[in-house]
């Protein structure tokens, strides 16, 4: 019988194509592969397979006389940089056996290069085995161009992420304004749910057909038969590529098992996304400490405490960081997934546990404490591994992820978690009592700009729990994400309450932005400048006033649904306003046995025998197919998925049907910032795919 284990296990087929090629090689890797990879067992599987070294793939990287073979593996098409790359690292090394893996599949080479026919073999990756030889400077030196789907990353049991496609997020309303801005004035579109797959940008609709190409090695590999479903205007383009994958119709056709995929939008729930609401551990972790350079999920931990090193301003630089990723531990993975999906008392007192026995086995001196776990306690276990090299070098995953857990507890920024959650209930309760522009004007007081060191005016915020620039941008996409739940007013009044409110609080901010004494990440790609001194107030101004016009369409993110529009339940006198989460409703319907089909759950791989069941459903029953029908459901947040919505979704499996296998694929794994980034920063329309 199929389970998740048979898709979990995947990815590490996957590797193996890979590692089958790397023998007396020089690896060259991408930074989207090489996530992948992390999250795979790492660096370590290819030199435990052979490989001589794993370097950057970069123009600066080169090989010496006594490298003679290489391996390139990349997440892009093989045109424009990518080729550059290749053609320089080999000019400059002395190759003879070369080796060009892709994740991209030769069918969106064709594409790319406007080739529309079927054709025989792989002619692109031969034309490009060619020109490797040609750069090498022989034509009997070996050349092979390959693509193998590294594209999955599976962080837990329950969870494989996409690192290729992290910036692949549901379109918004600015990009209908884009897209419409090219065409003729009667064929505009009327919202983006009107939007098909021949109207988007080139760029784009080529990584849908890779994601669509990648989705379908994982059902082929595995003898799977999907039924695919969908809920948001991005999610019905993937499932509707998927379902019209030329591979897809030949597979479904003689495939021995059955698998429903349920792609939904990040864009029906905005709210989940960026409240701190999730009491989960992990989501703490992710948004204090400092993201692994060139991840996307990944974060340092800071190693220093289990060594003997003083700690210098150098130190950072001296020690390697630790990581979350723990693959080849089995306690650690253990551990991993209960901090994943358990709540945040639980989770830490989870990671005490596992210090305290782990610490007993290798007889080390631990004082035992019950009560409060604090950071100093658990620092205080992990310090006992210093002097005992076997065991440290024996336990290092489990410390690393009990390092990871003292550091946030720690952290200074933690307290603005707290504050955040706080003002959110509030928000919340505001909103079934009064109108939109009266609760967005509880957010002007809260917009203080960063005060001096000696200042003391009440205008100015100095204090750690206090919301900085970062904190201020989530309430306010938090808040319009639900605008639609305020209490209704006379229009013309409330547009231009509205539009008054607005002017204050892009002015404020404004200052707020400008008066930061150091740029966050967010800042940063916001404002297009990586420090303070480079931003004027016109710069801050202009990107503020971006970000409203982006905020000003979240309201209408569920305006197409006709029955799953609302993720608030407004206060009864007897209990609060309360948020109610999108993927808890989906999942109520698909595993609730009295419920109707739900219309907001698109049924998308049916094709001509969808039709003809609807046609004779006229004049007799005929049941469609529901997601529930089979034992093993995926459900794919295209932009995102929070680890608190992991535990939802096992708690409401548990609750409705236990024995159903669920699995969740994204994109990527969301810390609350994430989300001003993807829906004020990134080129959705655009996407980075090597062309």
């Amino acid at each position: 019988m199929l389970t998740t284990e048979d898709f979990t296990r995947f990815p590490q087929q996957m590797w193996e194509k890979v590692l089958s090629k790397v023998k007396k090689a020089v690896v060259f890797m991408d930074d989207k592969c090489a996530e992948a990879l992390h999250w795979s067992g790492g660096a370590a599987v290819l030199l435990e397979a052979g490989a001589r070294n794993l370097k950057e793939f970069s123009s600066f990287e080169a090989c010496g006389a006594n490298e003679p073979k290489a391996v390139f593996v990349v997440s892009t098409l093989l045109k424009g940089t990518t080729v550059d790359i290749i053609k320089d690292i080999i000019s400059l090394s002395h190759f003879q056996y070369c080796v060009v893996i892709t994740t991209v599949a030769h069918s969106v080479h064709l594409l790319a290069n406007n080739v529309t026919t079927e054709m025989e073999g792989n002619p692109v990756f031969e034309q490009f085995e060619e020109k490797l030889c040609e750069w090498m400077g022989n034509m009997n030196y070996t050349a092979e161009v390959m693509h193998v789907p590294v594209v999955f990353a599976p962080v837990s049991q329950q969870l494989i992420l996409t690192p290729m496609f992290a910036h692949l997020f549901p379109l918004l309303s600015p990009d209908l304004e884009s897209i419409n801005a090219k065409r003729p004035e009667k064929k505009r579109f009327g919202s983006l749910v009107d939007i098909d797959m021949q109207s988007l940008p080139v760029e784009l609709q080529l990584e849908i057909k890779s994601l669509a190409s990648a989705l379908n090695s994982v059902f082929e590999a595995t003898g799977t038969r999907e039924e695919s479903f969908a809920v948001g205007p991005m999610s019905r383009i993937i499932a509707g590529e998927l379902a019209n994958h030329p591979q897809a119709k030949n597979r479904r056709k003689t495939a021995p098992n059955k698998a429903s995929i349920i792609f939904v939008d990040r864009t029906m729930d905005l709210t989940g996304a960026v409240g701190h609401h999730g009491d989960n551990l992990v989501e703490k972790i992710l948004t204090v400490l400092e993201p692994l350079p060139g991840h996307v999920t990944d974060v340092q931990v800071d190693m220093l405490e289990l060594t003997s090193l003083q700690r210098t301003p150098h130190s950072q630089t001296t020690l390697a960081p630790g990581c979350l990723a723990q693959t080849r531990s089995p306690a650690a993975q253990s551990l991993w997934e209960a901090m994943l999906t358990n709540k945040h008392k639980e989770a830490v007192m989870e990671v005490r546990r596992q210090l305290v026995e782990t610490a007993s086995k290798e007889k080390l001196p631990i004082k035992m404490s019950m009560g409060r776990v604090t950071p100093e306690q658990l620092c205080s276990y992990m310090q006992l591994f210093r002097s005992n090299w076997g065991a440290l070098e024996s336990h290092c995953g489990v410390l690393q992820l009990g390092l990871a857990t003292a550091q946030t507890l720690r952290h200074p920024g933690l307290p603005r978690w707290d504050a955040c959650l706080a003002f959110e209930r509030l928000l919340l309760q505001a909103l079934g009592d009064s109108e939109f522009p009266a609760v967005l004007r509880q957010l002007l007081p809260l917009m203080k700009p960063r005060g001096g060191e000696d200042s003391t005016a009440s205008g100015s915020r100095s204090r750690e729990d206090e919301c900085g620039a970062d904190e201020l941008i989530l309430l306010l996409v938090y808040l319009y994400s639900l605008a639609d739940e305020a209490q209704p007013a006379d229009q013309d009044t409330e547009e231009e309450e509205l539009d008054k409110v607005e002017r204050e609080l892009i002015g404020v901010l404004t200052l707020v932005i400008t008066r930061e004494p150091e740029l966050s990440p967010l800042l940063q790609k916001l404002t297009g400048c990586a420090n303070p001194e480079e931003l004027t107030t016109e710069r801050a101004h202009s990107a503020v006033e971006e970000m409203f016009d982006t905020l000003r369409g979240l309201s209408h993110t569920r305006d197409h649904l006709k029955q799953l529009r609302s993720v608030y339940t407004a206060s009864d006198g007897v209990h609060q306003a309360t948020y109610r989460p999108f993927l808890r409703q989906i999942l109520e319907e698909v595993f609730h046995p009295d419920r109707l089909e739900c219309p907001d759950i698109e049924h998308m791989s049916g094709g001509l025998t969808d039709l003809l069941k609807t046609g004779f459903s006229m004049f007799m029953k005929v049941s469609r197919p529901r997601p529930s029908d089979n034992p093993v459901l995926f459900l794919f947040l295209v932009g995102g998925v929070t680890p608190s919505e992991l535990r939802l979704i096992k708690e409401i499996v548990a609750a409705h049907k236990p024995g159903t296998q669920v699995l969740v694929l994204s994109t990527r794994l969301l810390r609350p910032t994430d989300i001003p980034e993807l829906l004020f920063t990134t080129q959705r329309l655009l996407p980075d795919i090597g062309i």
